[in-house]
């Protein structure tokens, strides 16, 4: 049998106590499942984390119904993509001080689905090249970008 991540996440919300309505959308052959609430705050927490937090839930209960279903993104109320999108344009300012600079610059710590989004943006450039770095003290990484050695 195979999983039903908007019925899972749909019955998830409602143990909880929220009143939401489940959107899925696709994207780049992703899945994401894009909540609507009045209570959309309380679902993203600080920094997005609850937000993760549920978004690990769900995918840990399809992996366990069906190993080979694919990993779901959360979205509540356009939150993921604006803050995507935020990302995106901080890891392109950063590529154009590298390029102008010839400087390495260092970028916040972040989790490992941030850095997936910096590292995929800058991918295809042939100036600049991204490595995630430990950071002490946090399960955090900081990405550096760096001119690409030729």
């Amino acid at each position: 049998m195979s999983a039903q991540p908007k019925e899972i996440l749909e019955k998830i919300l409602g143990t909880l106590g929220f009143t939401a309505t489940v959107e899925e959308h696709v994207l780049d052959g992703d899945l994401t499942l894009d909540v609507k609430t009045e209570e959309s705050g309380r679902l993203i927490g600080r920094q997005g984390q609850t937000l993760g937090d549920l978004q690990y839930i769900v995918n840990r209960i399809l992996f366990q119904q069906d190993q080979t279903a694919p990993k779901v993104m959360l979205d509540v109320g356009g939150y993921r993509s604006q803050a995507r999108e935020a990302l995106v344009k901080k890891a392109k300012d950063a590529a154009d001080k590298v390029r102008r600079w010839g400087d390495i610059v260092e970028l916040e710590p972040m989790g490992s689905y941030d850095r997936r989004i910096v590292h995929h943006a800058l991918r295809d450039d042939p100036d600049v090249e991204t490595q995630s770095v430990e950071v002490d003290g946090t399960e955090k990484k900081a990405l550096l970008l760096r001119p690409k050695r030729h």
